[in-house]
């Protein structure tokens, strides 16, 4: 699947897609590879696509929580969960997307994920990271929450993992980051993924790429 073909990523020119989203959002990457999907159909159209973060666990430890635990936190117990993850499974593999609830051990906070985006973001690579990182939580388990995972995925990606070190180091973005998601909240956006195309025209929820294909159009309209 050809996500990235049909946009210039974040050079500016086009039609602006904002992407209020969280790393550990199962429908989030449901979402967002159906919006790939029919930004794929639509390749007259270019458009730029702003990452914009969401603090799904915003006080979680930093170095996570064990997924046992968060399902308990969120659905009441494994049973419910179990549920839920087959559905989202399911309508993962039609989008071509190998969910692995099993493999994940740990469910991360997601700052520095969210930090790496907007690193990658400024080599023109903020899409492909993205996508990686949905990838390494969901259908991995990896642990996006560790510098040295989040430097792997970088190296993956072509960027310089030892400068993708050096800026995990810093405390470079760590405001910028709890800055958009209290943006996001104060918009009323409270649940993800949301979609906002040319500032005006938003949907919440993971969308048919059907209908994100009308959003655009009425946006185009505009």
């Amino acid at each position: 699947m050809n996500h990235i073909a049909s946009h210039p990523g974040e050079d500016g020119e086009g039609l602006l897609i904002e992407v209020v989203f969280d790393l550990v959002c199962p429908w989030c990457y449901l979402g967002v590879a159906r919006l790939m999907r029919m930004l794929d159909h639509r390749p007259e159209v270019v458009v730029a696509i702003q990452w914009r973060p969401f603090l799904l666990n915003p006080d979680i430890a930093p170095g996570g929580v064990p997924r046992q635990d968060d399902m308990v936190r969120k659905f009441g117990g494994e049973d419910r969960a179990r549920r839920l993850h087959g559905s989202i499974t399911e309508l993962g593999r039609a989008e071509g997307l190998a969910f692995r609830f099993d493999a994940i051990r740990r469910v991360p906070h997601t700052l520095d994920a969210h930090r790496m985006v907007r690193w990658a973001a400024g080599h023109g690579a903020a899409d492909h990271m993205v996508l990686a990182l949905f990838a390494a939580h969901f259908c991995q388990g990896r642990d996006i929450a560790h510098h040295e995972v989040l430097a792997s995925i970088a190296a993956m990606e072509g960027l310089d993992a030892a400068a993708a070190r050096a800026f995990l180091a810093s405390s470079q973005d760590v405001e910028a980051v709890h800055t958009e998601n209290l943006r996001a909240h104060r918009l009323g956006i409270n649940g993800v993924p949301c979609f906002v195309m040319d500032g005006a025209n938003a949907i919440a929820g993971a969308q048919e790429p059907e209908v994100l294909a009308r959003l655009l159009d009425v946006a185009l309209a505009g």
